[in-house]
């Protein structure tokens, strides 16, 4: 991919194999050639794997499944629903607040970057690292669902018990085979503004987290945002 993308150690191991994969060759190659036709590839390649960098496998407590990166300027950075400083909080995330206020009390976040809940464990991944910019899922089925698929079974492989938070129809199918025996796993409507009125608000995912969390030892999520 790039000698600048950084992958926390406790990932490389284990997904080795993937990187030698041919899906992955094949997308390594589609991106080298849309970067020489001059096309704007988000997020920055430092950041293709911003999630695993910052969140370690064995540190994994809750995995929040995305589908690509935000396509405009500025926004994507390798967090699902998350956007850099400064960029406006995108609707889905100002519903994602709306829902945790309700939840948990927590007044909504000014910024729309969630490090902070990464850096605890949270798993904010995409099923797709990378977009076309201004083209929305431009680079679905070059490979990499196929490489995400096997970060979601490496997660779902733990002993510790984690919470698979799946909001969506596409984050239901892409996480089907967790174990509900041993991880929790709470679906609902995607938090879109089209979508979020059909279940999502009121379906109360983060006090379920917290709680399921405590319960196997895990410790909660702090799930306000700092001011930055």
């Amino acid at each position: 991919m790039s000698s600048a993308i950084k992958l926390h150690e406790s990932w490389l191991t284990p997904l080795a194999d993937q990187f030698a994969t041919p899906h992955m060759q094949g997308l390594k190659a589609f991106l080298e050639a849309e970067k020489a036709a001059g096309k704007r590839i988000f997020p920055k390649g430092s950041d293709y794997f911003r999630a695993l960098d910052l969140t370690p496998l064995d540190q994994v407590k809750v995995v929040i499944l995305g589908q690509d990166p935000y396509h405009g300027e500025g926004q994507a950075h390798g967090l699902c629903f998350s956007v850099q400083p400064g960029v406006r909080t995108p609707p889905s995330l100002v519903n994602i607040y709306k829902e945790m206020e309700a939840d948990l009390g927590i007044p909504r976040a000014s910024h729309g970057f969630l490090e902070h809940w990464a850096k605890q464990g949270v798993l904010l991944l995409n099923s797709v690292l990378t977009v076309e910019m201004a083209r929305a899922a431009s680079h679905q089925g070059k490979g990499w669902e196929l490489f995400t698929d096997a970060v979601v079974r490496l997660v779902a492989q733990q002993e510790a018990p984690t919470v698979f938070l799946l909001w969506g129809a596409y984050a239901q199918r892409k996480a089907a085979f967790v174990d509900q025996s041993r991880h929790l796993v709470l679906k609902s409507a995607h938090p879109s503004p089209l979508s979020a009125h059909n279940g999502f608000h009121g379906s109360r995912p983060f006090s379920q987290a917290n709680a399921f969390l405590e319960a196997h030892g895990r410790g909660p999520i702090d799930w306000a945002l700092p001011p930055l």
